[in-house]
């Protein structure tokens, strides 16, 4: 047997739950493609229908039919701004706020510039030892850049990351949650222990952005990054985000003061006049067809209401972990907080061989993704899954696991991307 278990039972209780879901609704606004459930919307979110519709009308009529007019006669250029302000809305910021525009790794690179600027007089920037790679990689390319400057690491094991504030910090760039475990900051709390001491937070919210409360202007953050492309569901490379509060966009100023940022782009003066607003924090040209595609994603996410997704993510990670604790006896480790309230909308195990089991999953139609060096990483987006997906997810997980699935040869060859 898997497990003792009933998932007889289990998946008919699963599916009562799916009959009284508020959001199930919205499961047939995306195109998931049969005999799969989906559990890696962290990394990047299935295909919104619509989306689907805008890209085709977005090639065929806008820069097929009407080529340049478009920028016009379509609203192209006003689309990171349109975009930003249908973001705004779900992570607790005001219209005018939020621009939609290039990348997560480049708009951390803004971010660290205008807080250094904001701050001239200080020599540290702050960020997490376990942090997502390209917020190291590019702190790490910016120190580079400006000699003098230094980084304090936060070591997950260490002390705690706002001990390490001090009056010498310029900013703090940290996740709202974290990307392997699912831990989540406390964003308040953070937000004021920068601010007693002088500083500026960076709020990396790429692993929270659509599924849970952000909360940025009610804990008067400064600034925050974020990309559209998992939980809200934008397409592959879609446009990131950068927030910066409205009292600081009189004088905050960002390094690459490309001409879209410019207060008036199309006089072609000589010299940089930035926007006086948040679309300061553009740089060049836009992927007008990613915004397109997009735009449906985060017109679903806008429906949905982000206080409703928040408490059904919690109830699916809840069903997941209690379903696999129960029936892989013992032989996986949770590694994220076991109390919703603390953890995103994502489940962590551990296992030595987490990769093969991963890859047994994926073969049996259970799409997580594994993280170095042992996490098998599972994202829970409201919008699609259902009860009985994840009731169904944990049974084939135990399957593969006690019946020692992975130990097959052929699991253990590792692809590019894991």
């Amino acid at each position: 047997m898997v497990s003792k278990l009933d998932w007889a039972d289990v998946t008919a209780q699963a599916r009562a739950l799916d009959v009284a879901d508020p959001l199930g609704g919205f499961r047939e606004e995306f195109a998931l493609p049969a005999g799969i459930i989906y559990l890696d919307g962290n990394s990047l979110g299935p295909a919104p229908k619509a989306a689907l519709s805008a890209l085709e009308t977005a090639a065929r009529e806008e820069w097929a039919t009407d080529l340049v007019t478009s920028w016009n006669h379509a609203g192209w250029f006003d689309l990171p701004s349109r975009c930003g302000d249908r973001i705004a809305p779900l992570i607790g910021a005001d219209a005018g706020e939020v621009v939609s525009c290039d990348t997560v790794s480049l708009n951390i690179f803004k971010c660290l510039g205008a807080a250094l600027q904001m701050r001239p007089d200080r020599r540290v920037i702050i960020a997490e030892a376990g942090s997502f790679p390209t917020d190291l990689y590019v702190t790490e390319g910016f120190l580079g850049l400006r000699p003098g400057l230094s980084l304090r690491l936060a070591e997950p094991d260490g002390a705690e990351l706002s001990s390490l504030i001090d009056d010498d910090v310029a900013a703090v760039l940290v996740n709202q949650v974290d990307y392997r475990t699912g831990r989540v900051r406390d964003l308040p709390a953070l937000t004021r222990t920068a601010h007693d001491a002088g500083a500026v937070v960076i709020w990396d919210l790429c692993h929270s952005a659509g599924v849970m409360e952000v909360g940025l202007n009610a804990a008067a953050a400064d600034m925050a990054v974020g990309c559209s492309y998992k939980y809200l569901n934008g397409g592959p490379g879609a446009p990131a985000f950068v927030f910066a509060a409205e009292r600081h966009h009189a004088t905050i100023r960002q390094p690459l003061s490309g001409w879209w940022g410019h207060a008036t782009p199309f006089d072609f003066t000589r010299s940089y006049r930035p926007d006086p607003g948040i679309r300061r924090f553009l740089c060049g040209t836009q992927p007008i067809l990613s915004f397109r595609a997009m735009e449906a994603g985060l017109e679903i996410a806008g429906r949905a209401g982000i206080a409703r997704v928040r408490e059904k993510g919690k109830l699916l990670t809840q069903l997941f972990i209690d379903l696999v604790e129960a029936g892989c006896e013992g032989r996986v480790q949770l590694v994220s907080p076991r109390s919703a309230e603390d953890r995103g909308s994502q489940v962590a195990f551990a296992h030595p061989e987490g990769y093969a089991i991963v890859q047994a999953l994926i073969a049996r139609g259970v799409i997580g993704d594994f993280r170095n060096p042992d996490i098998l990483r599972f994202g829970f987006a409201p919008l699609y899954l259902r009860h009985a997906d994840v009731a169904e997810a944990a049974r084939q997980f135990c399957a593969v696991v006690t019946g020692d699935v992975w130990r097959d040869p052929v699991y253990a060859n590792r692809s590019a991307v894991t």
